[in-house]
């Protein structure tokens, strides 16, 4: 059986985005590799051994065209709104928190939130399927 244990970003400023990470979800770099052309950084947290690598292509100045493919990357938290107030405070690219219902049920509720290169990412709060 397959396991899940990374995806990849393609990011410009390396600083900046294991800043945004940090800050905004607690990930910590785990390890990091230099090579002539590029680094690869992986990011993970106490919560999952699941890692974020960031690719850092070594000579790049332009931000990356993120297409109309990219969808977005999930987190889930114990306390969405706290977690909405703190972001927000900390002057972060942060959206207003949704409800998402089908025929009168809730089944999540969530905001986005943008990295540095404009990264989505989904901060759920953990109930149901997103525990």
């Amino acid at each position: 059986m397959a396991k899940a244990i990374h995806s990849m970003i393609r990011v410009l400023d390396e600083g900046a985005s294991i800043s945004f990470y940090q800050q905004a979800f607690g990930l910590e770099v785990a390890d990091r590799l230099d090579f002539d052309s590029f680094t690869l950084v992986y990011l993970r947290n106490s919560e999952t051994a699941f890692e974020l690598e960031l690719t850092i292509n070594k000579g790049r100045t332009e931000p990356y065209n993120l297409g109309d493919g990219y969808g977005h990357l999930a987190v889930s938290v114990d306390d969405l709104d706290a977690q909405h107030v703190r972001l927000k405070s900390l002057n972060l690219k942060i959206r207003d928190i949704v409800e998402f219902k089908r025929e009168g049920a809730l089944l999540a509720r969530f905001f986005f939130i943008e990295d540095p290169d404009g990264y989505k990412i989904e901060v759920l709060q953990r109930q149901g399927r997103f525990v």
